[in-house]
């Protein structure tokens, strides 16, 4: 096998085995097939490159078919959006099609199939045919409509049709095998009654054919060869076959389904129904709100096609369904925006710098490279003055050893200008920093050759001259939610996980060289990050979007929660050791402290069922987690892990695990009510006086 065929993904071999067995090239063709029911994700981009990336490499047609089967739901303005998000993307579809535009074949269809016995009107209301049609371990029965006559079922299908009959009076249904173990193909819905209006068809139809009776018909009126989707579909492939049985001449091409796996986004939801409710209760601020991971939203918060494009072809196409970091997105970005943003100076926590011995009527124009990674990006000037901005963080008036900015008797460089010296500062009334002042070093400038502006210095700050600087808004975004599975846990609202600093609003002060700019340009804040240009963005006000920090915040971040819970679980040994009592409690105090600062919901679960063991120490850290833990509750576990943890706890020979244990059965009633026997015969036969005492407080 060569490199090249190595290198397949498992679509494009099955594509070349079709090849190798005759099916006629010039005969493939793909379409993507977006519902518009909402605005296109990250995750559809996933399928977008794969569907329009076997366009491109078999040099086939591939169409853009808008699956629009359910007028309650749909809307042009999704239409319009998806369209443009493909073109954004960079992929161009051959023809643009609508399944509204079979609707007139596809219910000739559904005469046929009743005439031949093959669909039946069924007037069951729907909690009757669900329970008709039985559960995965109970096979379905037949329906008491099952049998109408031919006659009967076209009269009523015509009534349907013409509008005669309210919505959920009548369905068209499929007749297959009431107890095949594939559910889907008990009877499954062709039609139902739907008195909406249709975004393209108006109010020409009364009934509406379902996703699973239209889409594959659709695929076999647009001849196409491969039909690709994503793993859910993977039960419905038996009802796509049997539907185009009903039709299928063999002088077409017969479209075969194919299943990959979808994109699955660590710190996000993919729902489009969760992502509408984000939309509807205003948590955003609409479908392209730059937090949201519609592609509208990427491209707003400054994401690039390319990257997007390298991201999906990064991750690959599977047939296992897997999560994926969102930091190798973030990646995707910073690597294709190093090549190509501009680098510009900004501050967006500003603290004025005062050079006491510069000139005070001097300015200067000093040369600036755009892009140390573009040579042909050339070089702008930035003004220098007397009166600076820096960011208030890269001071510290008393400093540690390891601090490599500005501080009091220290030397630092600012970029493209000058080394400077912190000499002293002013406050206001409540003792926060005004000004600082500092001296210069006027042989220092950078590039100049001189022998000053090659002296080593601790670091190089970024700055503005206030004179000439631009005021600006900056948002800076950050992730929506805290969790990085919102939208997974039982019992929780993936609301509850909204990460409430998603969005920041503050003032920031720019070089003039951005004075110009125009919505969607996209730059490097140095030291800050990359940030765009909204569309907010007005002749007298700029607003500039963070759209990602030069390096992975939420990867230190859970590196460091995930350190910290493991240097406390270190803590704990100290804890049960220490002898001294005033010193035990200090450190129970910082244990209790770092449990209530970690945020990541799912890493606080996991932590406490792998210290579900026999080990006194490991049941203290499981049940302090459960008892002082702000983001979980008894309610968030599992049954089976707190009935194991409380029984091995209540065994415990440490005083301090079965008190805990007592105090967390006191909020949890259910598990309370199943261990009230052992916990009364514990009252009885208690030795120690504090695990008597939380006994003794115990409500049943």
């Amino acid at each position: 096998m060569s490199t090249e065929e190595k290198s397949l993904h498992f679509i494009e071999q099955i594509i070349e085995d079709s090849l190798s067995n005759g099916f006629p090239k010039n005969k493939l063709r793909f379409r993507f097939p977006p519902e518009p029911n909402g605005y296109l994700h990250i995750g559809h981009a996933k399928s977008i490159c794969l569907n329009f990336g076997l366009g491109l490499k078999y040099n086939a047609p591939v169409n853009l078919r808008f699956d629009d089967t359910n007028p309650a739901k749909e809307e042009q303005e999704y239409v319009d959006a998806i369209k443009e998000d493909l073109k954004w993307l960079g992929f161009n579809w051959t023809e643009e099609l609508y399944s509204s535009d079979y609707f007139q074949q596809l219910y000739d269809w559904a005469i046929v199939m009743i005439k031949n016995g093959k669909a039946y009107i069924d007037s069951q209301s729907s909690e009757d045919m669900a329970v008709q049609k039985g559960t995965p371990t109970q096979p379905g029965v037949d329906g008491p409509y099952r049998n109408r006559s031919v006659e009967e079922n076209l009269t009523l299908f015509e009534g349907m049709k013409n509008g005669d009959f309210p919505e959920g009076s009548h369905v068209l249904r499929a007749k297959i095998d009431m107890s095949s173990t594939n559910m889907l193909m008990r009877d499954p819905l062709m039609y139902r009654i739907l008195h909406r209006h249709h975004h393209r068809t108006g109010n020409d139809w009364n009934i509406y054919p379902m996703y699973d009776y239209a889409h594959g018909e659709s695929d076999y009126i647009e001849q196409i060869s491969h039909s690709i989707c994503t793993l859910e579909f993977v039960m419905h492939r038996e009802l796509y076959n049997w539907f185009l049985d009903q039709i299928y001449d063999d002088s077409k091409v017969r479209p075969h389904q194919y299943e990959f796996a979808r994109l699955n986004l660590n710190y996000t939801v993919m729902s489009k129904r969760k992502l509408l409710q984000l939309v509807q209760e205003k948590i955003v601020n609409g479908w392209d709100d730059p937090r949201m991971p519609t592609i509208s939203g990427l491209r707003r918060r400054g994401y690039t096609a390319a990257s997007i494009r390298k991201f999906c072809d990064s991750i690959g196409v599977a047939k296992r369904e897997n999560i994926i970091d969102f930091s190798l997105l973030e990646f995707c970005l910073r690597e294709d925006l190093n090549k190509k943003a501009p680098r510009v100076m900004a501050v967006l926590d500003p603290v004025k710098l005062v050079i006491t011995n510069y000139p005070a009527d001097q300015e200067e124009w000093l040369e600036a490279e755009n892009n140390q990674e573009d040579d042909s990006a050339g070089f702008r000037k930035v003004p220098f003055s007397k009166e600076l901005y820096i960011e208030r963080e890269d001071f510290l008036e008393d400093a540690p050893a390891k601090f490599f900015r500005l501080s009091l008797g220290r030397e630092v460089r600012l970029k493209n200008g000058y080394i400077i010296k912190g000499e002293h500062v002013l406050k206001d009334a409540t003792g926060n920093i005004t000004e600082i002042h500092v001296t210069y070093d006027e042989d220092s400038r950078s590039g100049s050759g001189s022998e000053a502006s090659q002296r080593k210095v601790a670091g190089t700050l970024h700055w503005v001259s206030i004179q000439h600087a631009l005021e600006v808004e900056v948002r800076l975004y950050d992730r929506l939610f805290i969790d990085e599975a919102p939208d997974s846990h039982k019992e929780k609202n993936f609301l509850e996980f909204m990460n409430p600093s998603s969005l920041q609003i503050v003032k920031g002060f720019v070089e003039p060289s951005l004075e110009t700019v125009q919505s969607g340009d996209k730059f490097q804040f140095q030291r800050l990050g990359y940030f765009n240009v909204d569309k907010d963005s007005t002749q007298g006000k700029i607003v500039f979007n963070k759209t990602v920090g030069l390096k992975d915040a939420w990867e230190e971040k859970g590196k460091k929660e995930e350190n910290l819970l493991m240097n406390t679980q270190k803590e704990i040994n100290k804890y049960v050791k220490e002898k001294d009592e005033n010193n035990a409690n200090l450190i129970l105090n910082s244990i209790v402290e770092n449990i209530k600062s970690i945020d990541n919901y799912s890493l606080i679960i996991q932590t406490i069922v792998k210290n579900i063991k026999n080990d006194n120490n490991s049941l203290l850290f499981s049940n302090l987690i459960l008892h002082h833990s702000n983001k979980v509750q008894v309610k968030d576990m599992e049954n089976e892990s707190l009935t194991k943890l409380y029984a091995m706890s209540l065994k415990s020979q440490m005083p301090a695990v079965r008190i805990l244990a007592i105090e967390n059965i006191q909020n949890d009633l259910d598990h309370l009510k199943l261990f009230e026997t052992q916990l009364s015969e514990m009252k009885n036969n208690e030795k120690n006086e504090k695990v008597s005492y939380a006994l003794n407080n115990l409500i049943f």
